[in-house]
């Protein structure tokens, strides 16, 4: 299948991240900025925090990580555009990972800013980020990659391996819960709600018919799809909640898609349809592995899959996440018939 690839909206921006630089502070059109914020030793670099200008100050979409750095340049993307960090009235974020959420904690510190989340992700955030509760999460992660046939000697290290990335958000919980189809009541701007769960359960996209805009988060990117995976804060078959989700913004009419990483781009419907072309393909992969195998466990099927890099090259935690993902393309196809489960130590997959 030929991919489909997107018309970028600022060609200085796709040139930087295809650059591998990070881009300039962008006046988008009247009353709209884009604000690199850049992420530490991540491959994405960087997420673009999106600037609505209210009457006497500004709202922000996400925030980035909490470190010094991303601060800093968000306070100078802010200062760009002509506004202080005191300014930010509100901070709308699209989900609870840590590019988006960590930092809006310190700017509620720092000028009283209202945070606001869907209550599906806002019911994650003590599990996952207090120090208090966080030992259950990780006990639930390691019996999920144990089920999963995860060998014993590494199960530890990846049940663990999203701990050295929490020091990097500010926990906050929100002010505002946002369900779908919710107006946000910002002055000057019709921006609607729209609940996109898949990559994460409260995962929001916020679209603006006047101005023809999709703030879009992690839901619908230019070049790279989202990780969509079982976990022990998902639901039991986020794929189909995504792909669901992909079907429901594709009926926007947008003129522009602003995601959180990458660049902006044009064509919403046709990026969507070639998001749901690939999972179509993954789907076809995996039902193929199941069936040559006749009897694996998910661990073994993922370690047999097409990635980006060959496997034994990737790190702990993006191999938990292989894990994940492919799960989560093994509950889609068993929710279909198309495969079967055999609950065990570990569950075992079978062609139905």
């Amino acid at each position: 299948m030929t991919k489909f690839v997107v018309t970028p909206a600022n060609v200085a921006q796709r040139d930087a991240w295809a650059g591998g630089a990070i881009p300039e502070v962008e006046r988008v059109r009247p009353g709209l900025w884009s604000v690199p914020v850049p992420i530490p030793v991540n491959p994405l670099r960087y997420v673009l925090v999106y600037v609505l200008e209210l009457p006497g100050g500004v709202a922000i979409v996400d925030a980035g990580w909490n470190t010094d750095e991303a601060y800093d340049a968000l306070v100078a993307g802010l200062a760009v555009a002509g506004y202080a960090i005191t300014d930010v009235k509100g901070v709308l974020v699209t989900h609870i990972h840590p590019d988006h959420y960590g930092l809006a904690g310190r700017v509620r510190e720092m000028s009283g800013a209202w945070i606001a989340l869907h209550p599906a992700d806002a019911r994650l955030v003590r599990e996952r980020y207090d120090d208090a509760a966080i030992d259950s999460l990780v006990e639930r992660e390691r019996e999920l990659l144990r089920r999963c046939g995860v060998p014993a000697l590494t199960l530890d290290e990846l049940a663990g391996a999203s701990m050295m990335i929490r020091h990097m958000v500010t926990m906050a919980r929100p002010d505002r819960l946002v369900e779908d189809g919710d107006e946000l009541g910002l002055p000057g701007w019709d921006l609607r709600a729209v609940w996109t769960p898949g990559h994460s359960p409260g995962h929001l996209c916020f679209v603006s018919p006047a101005r023809g805009v999709l703030f879009s988060g992690d839901h619908v990117l230019a070049k790279i799809t989202p990780m969509v995976a079982v976990h022990p804060q998902s639901g039991p078959n986020p794929l189909a909640d995504y792909l669901d989700s992909l079907a429901a913004v594709r009926k926007l009419d947008v003129e522009e898609v602003l995601p959180a990483h990458e660049y902006r781009f044009l064509e919403l419907a046709e990026r969507v349809d070639s998001v749901m072309a690939h999972h179509d393909e993954r789907l076809a992969e995996i039902e193929r592995a199941v069936a040559a195998l006749d009897g694996a466990a998910c661990w073994d099927l993922a370690t047999r899959l097409t990635w980006s890099r060959p496997w034994e090259t990737i790190p702990p935690f993006m191999r938990r996440a292989a894990n994940n993902e492919t799960l989560a393309h093994l509950a889609w196809l068993e929710a279909r018939g198309r495969v079967r489960r055999v609950a065990g130590e570990p569950d075992l997959w079978f062609p139905a």
